[in-house]
């Protein structure tokens, strides 16, 4: 049995999606910045996809600006709110210690630039108290970004409130939704945002492609330069195919939220129940506030690493944190941010599920995992040195 349980990293292609792809490539293949027939044919795919992500967050398709993903969307949402500030004699940034590195990387340019940077404390819970938001805000503030939900722990943050702060405060204020798109509700005017990110390939759209919302006042800053489009902010021919499919793809997880969220909510929580008792194991994060589809759990003892070979090996795709920091053997940013010790950390799992998967592969998780950590626990120096200090 295959299971892919690393939904977080990304997402199978809806069928629809799909289908709604297919023409693009084929037959209504234009540039839709030409003047012609099949290039204003697929000028009209590209605007009715604008509108249609706009609807899904109530936002107007004058205020979607699509791009090449959801760490695009976060640069140029940054850079541009940095940029005001700094006119304005304003050169102060809030952000969490928990945020993608989307965000971390670009506000550490940021400050090589001369801006300042708080990075809020998340606590063990992993979530951003919205009083510390308050706290923080300072004269020299032009902006706080804080994600909507947690991509390796999928902790969801008090949006709504800590952007009502931001409104009191004149404060610009971005949320990362790159996680939270299509498996929450996202109300870009309920929720007090300026700025919102989000990614196709999270919610069954394909990959390399995104959307920024915008709202209406905010210039926004050029990071892509070249030809007019998207109304000269992000030069380069749209990719019309991903787009449409990302709308399509969004649309379809709206409009299907309630069900599917109840339904892998329970296939969460049923693998809860079956992983929880493992010796010296922990659930991180708040699970009150939090993604339908995310666990992510701590093993004493071994390393994350050896987990997901030995998980693979069995059929079961998962990871250990991000997949946008794979390649690190450092721990997890994340853990380290909520109090998870660094030898704690190291033996991390994130398994993260949709629609698309079944009881009888939370079934086959439940059966393996256990069997995966006692075998590498048996072969551990650590976990061999723990049990005798124990003793």
């Amino acid at each position: 049995m295959l299971v892919y349980a690393d939904n977080a990293a990304t997402t199978k292609i809806s069928d629809s999606a799909l289908k709604a792809m297919m023409p693009l490539f084929k037959e209504d293949y234009g540039n839709p910045s030409s003047l012609h027939s099949i290039g204003q044919k697929a000028k009209e795919y590209l605007e009715k996809a604008r509108a249609d992500i706009a609807e899904c967050i109530n936002a107007e398709p004058s205020t979607i600006y699509f791009t090449s993903g959801g760490s695009e969307a976060d640069n140029q949402a940054l850079r541009s709110a940095a940029y005001m500030g700094k006119k304005k004699g304003k050169t102060h940034i809030i952000s969490s210690k928990f945020e993608h590195h989307a965000i971390l990387h670009t506000l550490n340019a940021l400050e090589k630039e001369g801006f300042t940077v708080t990075l809020l404390d998340v606590y063990s819970n992993g979530i951003v108290k919205p009083e510390d938001v308050k706290n923080a805000i300072t004269d020299e503030t032009c902006l706080v970004t804080i994600m909507t939900a947690n991509n390796e722990i999928g902790t969801i943050q008090p949006i709504k409130e800590i952007g009502a702060i931001c409104r009191e405060k004149g404060v610009l204020f971005h949320t990362d939704a790159v996680q939270a798109a299509g498996h929450i509700p996202l109300d870009v005017k309920d929720m007090n945002v300026d700025m919102l990110s989000i990614s196709g390939h999270k919610f069954h759209g394909p990959k390399g492609v995104g959307a920024l919302y915008v709202r209406k006042g905010i210039i926004l800053t050029n990071i892509i330069f070249g030809g007019a489009q998207e109304r000269k902010k992000r030069a380069g021919t749209e990719n019309v195919p991903a787009i449409v499919g990302m709308a399509t793809a969004l649309k379809d997880s709206v409009a299907n939220m309630e069900k599917n969220s109840e339904y892998v909510t329970n296939l969460r929580d049923k693998m809860i129940a079956g992983l929880k008792d493992i010796p010296k194991s922990r659930i991180n994060g708040d699970l009150q506030h939090h993604l339908p589809g995310t666990l992510n759990m701590c093993f004493e003892g071994i390393e994350g690493e050896g987990i997901l070979l030995w998980l693979d090996q069995k059929g079961i795709e998962a990871s250990s944190g991000s997949a946008c920091t794979s390649g690190s053997l450092d721990p997890s940013h994340v853990l380290l941010a909520i109090g998870v010790p660094v030898e704690v950390a190291h033996g991390s799992l994130r398994l993260s599920i949709s629609e698309y998967n079944t009881e009888e592969e939370i079934d086959h998780i439940i059966k393996t995992v256990p069997q995966v950590v006692s075998y590498l626990r048996e072969m551990s120096p650590v976990w061999e040195k723990m049990m005798e200090e124990e003793k």
